[in-house]
Formats: C-alpha cells, structure tokens, sequence
C-alpha cells in the first residue's frame, strides 16, 4: 500500500477514534501506530519503532512534566496561582495578551515551548478562572505565544541547527527572527481572542483555601527553575550547567513547593502530590503514544514521499523550504526533527533556489508551525494541561499554529520581494 494512504487513513483513524466514539487518546494512537505498522508490512520493525518513540518522549519530557504538574498542583492548593494571576491583570489590564507575552519571553530561555507552556498553563487557567473566561482562549494564547519564538528566533534548538546546516550566522539572523516573531505572536492571541472562546471556564483556586499565599511561597516554585535554566545559558559553568538543566531545575522548584505548603501539613501535601502524579503521569502516556505514531509513520516512508512530490512540484522557489517542512512536521510530528532533516533535503537543490539562505532559513521555520496533530507531544500537551476535548485542540491550537505558519511565511515573503537579501 502507498506510504501516503497509509498516512492519509491514519490521521483520518485517529479522528474518527477521539472525536465520534471518543476513546481515551492514548488508546487511540497505540492502536492506529500499531494498524500503520500492520498496513506498511513491518509489524515487527513497527512495534519495535514504537517502543522507541514513546521512550524517546519519556527521557526527554518524563521528569519535567510530573514536576511541571506537581508544581502547579501545589501552587493552586496554596492559592499560589491566584495571587501570580491577580498580579498580571491588576498591571496588564490585558491578561490574554500579557499571557502570549510571557510565552513568548519564556520559551525563549527555557529553550522549550513545552517547558514553558507546562510553567505556566496554571497561571493561565487561574487567570480565566477570574476574568470568566472559556480556557481555549488562555491556553491557546500562551501556547502559541511560546510556538512563535521557539520556532523563529535563534539560538533555539531547531533555529540553531538548521542556521548552522545552511551556514548562516551572525546578529541579523536574531534580529530578523525576533521581526517576523513578534508579529506573528501577535497573531496568535489575535486568533485565540476570536476563534477560541470555548471549553469549560475553570473554577478558581481561591475558594479552596482559607487565605491567599504570600508572594514569597508563590513565585519562587516558578521563578527560580526559569532563573536557573537562563542563567546557565549565560554562564556556562559545571554547576550551573547541572542546576540550570531543565530537569534539576523543576526538581528544585518541587521542593519550594513542598517548602510553601508548611503550613497545610503533610498530609495535604501528600494529596496533591499524588493527585499531580497521577495527572502528570496520564499526560505522558498520551504524550509518549504521541511520539510511537510519529516514529511508526517515519518507518512507511511516506516522508520521502511527500518531500519528492513537493521539489517535482514545479512552485515558486521560496515554497519548497516550507512545504517539505510541512510534510516531514506532518509525518513525524517533531519540531526539531524537522529542522534537523530538511536542510538535508534542501542541500542538492539549494543551489538552483537562487535564494538567499536566511530566507531559506524562515521559509522552513514557517513551515514547522504546520500541520500539528495527534502524532505532536505539544499538541496533546496544550489539549491535556487546559482541560481541552481533542476536536477544541484541533481548532485552537492546531488551526492557530497554521496561521502563525501563514503569517510568518507572508512576512518572509514580504522580505524577499523587498530586495534586502542577495542569494
């Protein structure tokens, strides 16, 4: 059977199984990978593929997840999260936008939009507990906040491999991705403001504690794993390069956590960490079935497929980096992945392009915004911290993460009609 049938009858499983019979997501992509690897011929190498990919997501996300949840359990227990809250909309006046605003600026030190969206997806669920606020608009804000500048501004992990792959350096680089991100960011709380009022409106933590913390146990649960992690990235020392490891660095904000809850007692403590496993830990078997779909889809080949069908395909030059972006984001689901692979592709044809390589640079990384789906730990992180139904993340954060692709692709566009770059 064709790669790319294989792959079009996936994606339409997975929403026929989430959406119409509404089995748990974690059901449903464990059994379309293993169907995928039944249907490709290769049921044995498949169901090695995918103990591999759902492995690859619990090393890297396992620890920061359960931590992530622990933390913001705690935190809304002690009433922590309502004072983080009432702060942003009593000097914002805009608490959606100050939301997509610190995505944003977070994601970019944290060097992960997964991270920082973990971080703060507790705060946001306060602020649309207070401000009467459906949650798909918040957790769409923030998430898409975080997309727009781990995906365009260098030295993010994806930015800064492929820069290097196309051999472009130096300070436009920064200057150019931080231009079209912010824009594009913008787009996405615009979009979160008009798409996405929808979902449950969460109730607040305040109703659920005698009184409100103090700024002193509130912030530094949150603030110091964020200090920790930028400041390695600064100071690039043995010691700090431990503690500022993203993993150390929630374990720490744990156990400020534990030190804000003195006052609740132990077995308060031990209550809403075990209610934090417990949803930490089902969010990561989601994530992990998320990342076995993306390693068994890589096993049909249909990657190289499609990129070959995109350069036969005869469109303009500045097409090709984002669509074979598109298509290898499509099939595996990893961000980084995609960065990684595609300058690869580009490298035989680069030369015919005629174009400048830093375009060719935001043409592909407008094209890692598109298509996230059920095969994408992102995508099941921001539908599963929110609270959200499957159907609601395809709508909020999967048809925003298009437009902010759009919007940075119009913007690169923009910037090669200009004329300001030479090939």
């Amino acid at each position: 059977m064709s790669p790319l049938l294989i792959f079009l009858i996936a994606l339409a499983l997975i929403l026929v199984l989430t959406t119409t019979f509404r089995i748990h997501p974690f059901l449903s992509l464990l059994g379309v990978s293993i169907f995928v690897a039944i249907l490709s011929g290769r049921p044995f190498e498949g169901l090695e593929s995918l103990l591999t990919g759902m492995s690859q997501v619990l090393y890297q996300l396992g620890i920061i997840i359960v931590c992530g949840s622990i933390i913001g359990t705690i935190l809304e227990g002690i009433g922590g999260t309502t004072v983080i809250a009432d702060d942003i909309i009593r000097l914002t006046k805009k608490p959606v936008l100050a939301l997509n605003v610190l995505g944003f600026l977070v994601a970019l030190p944290v060097m992960c939009c997964i991270l920082a969206y973990v971080i703060l997806i507790p705060i946001a669920r306060e602020i649309a507990a207070r401000q009467k606020l459906p949650v798909g608009v918040v957790a769409t804000s923030l998430g898409l906040g975080t997309l727009a500048s781990y995906e365009l501004i260098y030295p993010a992990p994806g930015v800064y491999s492929a820069a290097t792959e196309l051999g472009v350096v130096g300070m436009e680089i920064v200057v150019l991705g931080v231009l079209i991100a912010i824009p594009t960011s913008l787009v996405g709380y615009w979009y979160a403001q008009r798409f996405c009022r929808i979902g449950e409106i969460p109730g607040s933590a305040v109703g659920e504690v005698r009184a409100r913390a103090s700024r002193l146990r509130a912030y530094p649960p949150i603030a110091v794993p964020l200090v920790l992690i930028f400041v390695q990235l600064l100071v690039p020392i043995p010691v700090l390069e431990f503690l500022g490891n993203p993993n150390i660095a929630l374990l720490i904000g744990v156990a400020l956590a534990f030190l804000s809850t003195t006052r609740f007692g132990q077995d308060k403590r031990n209550l809403w960490t075990g209610e934090a496993v417990r949803r930490g830990g089902g969010i990561l078997m989601v994530l992990c079935a998320g990342g076995a779909l993306g390693s068994v889809l890589g096993l049909t080949g249909v990657g190289p497929e499609l990129c070959a069908i995109v350069i036969a395909s005869g469109l303009p030059a500045l097409l090709i980096p984002f669509l074979l972006a598109v298509a290898i984001q499509t099939i595996q689901g990893s961000r980084l992945v995609t960065f990684i692979v595609v300058p690869g592709l580009l490298a035989p044809i680069l030369p015919t392009l005629g174009l400048s390589p830093m375009l060719v640079l935001f043409s592909m990384a407008s094209g890692t915004f598109m298509i996230s789906h059920a095969n994408d730990a992102y995508f099941w992180t921001v539908v599963e911290l929110a609270g959200l139904e499957p159907a609601t993340g395809y709508r909020c954060y999967t048809l925003g993460g298009m437009v902010l692709g759009v919007m940075a692709l119009g913007i690169t566009l923009l910037l090669h009609f200009s004329g300001m770059f030479a090939t």
